[in-house]
C-alpha cells in the first residue's frame, strides 16, 4: 500500500485523485493548496499547483518525499528540505472532460532510484506509458506541447472567429481537423504538410490575407514564411 497525499484542487488533482480512488493498492487523500495546516503525511505528496506557487508550496512541507506535476518547472525547483521528484502527466487536463490514463505518458523524475520505482508504480496503477525524463528534456517537450496543443488549439480559435465573421458552422472544419491529427499516426508533420503555402500559391495566400484582420494576417504571414522556408 502506497500512502498518496495530493495537494491542489484544480483539474490535475482533480483526475488523478480519481483515478487513484479506484486502486486498491493505493491510499490517496488531498488538501487544498491554500490551507497547509496539518498536513497529513505520506509516501508521496503530490503538488498539483500552478508552476508559480510550486516553491512557495513545497516549502511548507515536510514529508519525506515530494514531486511536483509540472512540465515547465525543473524538479529543483521543489523548495522542500526533504527527498524531490516530478510526477508529470502530458496531457491537456479539464475537469468537464473524461479522462482515460492508459493513453497518457507519464514522464516521472527521481533523485534516486528506489524514488524513480516507487512513482513508476503510481503511473503504472493508473496507466501504461511510463517515461523516465530529466528536467532538460522534461522542458523541451513542455515547449513541443505548447506548440501541438495550446497554439494549435489557439489557431482552432482563429478558425472558428472567421468562421462565425462569415456566418459559417465551425462544425464543418472538425473533419478535417480529426484527418490532420490522424495523419501524424502513419506520416511525419512534415511529409503531411498540405495548403497554398508549401505549394506557392501566391495569389491564394493573398487573397487570404484579404479577409483577415491586421493581427490574423500577422499570424498567418509567419506561419506562411516557415512553411515556406522549411524552419
Amino acid at each position: 500500500m502506497i500512502s498518496v497525499l495530493l495537494v491542489g484542487k484544480g483539474n490535475v488533482a482533480f483526475h488523478l485523485y480519481n483515478a487513484f480512488l479506484k486502486v486498491d493498492e493505493i491510499d490517496v487523500s488531498q488538501i487544498n493548496s491554500r490551507k497547509l495546516q496539518n498536513i497529513p503525511n505520506a509516501d508521496v505528496t503530490i503538488i498539483a499547483v500552478s508552476d508559480d506557487a510550486i516553491a512557495k508550496v513545497s516549502a511548507q512541507i515536510k514529508n519525506s518525499f515530494v514531486v511536483h506535476t509540472s512540465g515547465g518547472c525543473a524538479i529543483d525547483e521543489l523548495q522542500n528540505t526533504t527527498r524531490k521528484g516530478v510526477f508529470y502527466m502530458l496531457q491537456s487536463f479539464s475537469k468537464e472532460k473524461t479522462i482515460d490514463f492508459s493513453e497518457i505518458p507519464f514522464c516521472i523524475e527521481a533523485h534516486n532510484y528506489k524514488d524513480f520505482k516507487v512513482l513508476e508504480k503510481l503511473a503504472v496503477a493508473i496507466g501504461k506509458k511510463v517515461y523516465q525524463v530529466n528536467s532538460e528534456q522534461r522542458k523541451a517537450l513542455h515547449v513541443a506541447a505548447v506548440f501541438v496543443n495550446n497554439f494549435s488549439n489557439y489557431l482552432y480559435k482563429i478558425g472558428n472567429d472567421i468562421c462565425h465573421k462569415h456566418n459559417l458552422s465551425f462544425d464543418i472544419l472538425k473533419p478535417l481537423i480529426k484527418e490532420t491529427a490522424l495523419k501524424i499516426e502513419t506520416l511525419t508533420p512534415e511529409k503531411a504538410q498540405t495548403g497554398p503555402a508549401i505549394r506557392g500559391d501566391q495569389k491564394t495566400i493573398q487573397n487570404h490575407l484579404d479577409l483577415l484582420t491586421k493581427k490574423q494576417q500577422e499570424i498567418y504571414q509567419i506561419l506562411t514564411k516557415s512553411i515556406q522556408n522549411g524552419d
